[in-house]
């Protein structure tokens, strides 16, 4: 199984969690100069942004340990364009960055880790 390939089953696997708990999908793989959201999901008045990290059973850096100050400002970068490309208002929304981790065992999904409002903006005042 290719990276490519991990990493677009543990997205399709991030998606069917988030239906399942009332979430609509909005977008996928919203791509920007530097960087990339692999999902926007609402529910109610919420907008999550989601950072989806596969990783194989035994690997030595955790899909939490992975999504640095560095990722994270890209990622808020890419949320605000985002935003701004859908016409969005953000004083409608309540606005949150989540990680998903995957973990995967012989190109089978073993376990799914959500950790809702991982990170926010107060870290990274150079965003924009």
């Amino acid at each position: 199984m290719t990276a490519a390939e991990k990493g677009k089953l543990g997205e399709d696997t991030v998606c069917r969690y988030l239906e399942q708990h009332g979430y609509r999908i909005r977008c996928r793989n919203f791509r920007i100069r530097g960087g990339e959201i692999d999902i926007v999901a609402e529910k109610g008045e919420e907008l999550c942004f989601v950072e989806v990290k596969t990783r194989t059973l035994g690997s030595v850096e955790t899909g939490f340990a992975a999504v640095d100050r560095r990722k994270q400002r890209l990622l808020i970068r890419a949320a605000y364009l985002y935003c701004e490309k859908a016409d969005i208002s953000e004083e409608d929304w309540y606005i949150r960055y989540d990680i998903a981790q995957v973990t995967l065992y012989e190109g089978r999904v073993l376990e799914i880790e959500y950790l809702e409002s991982a990170f926010d903006e107060s870290g990274s005042p150079d965003v924009l």
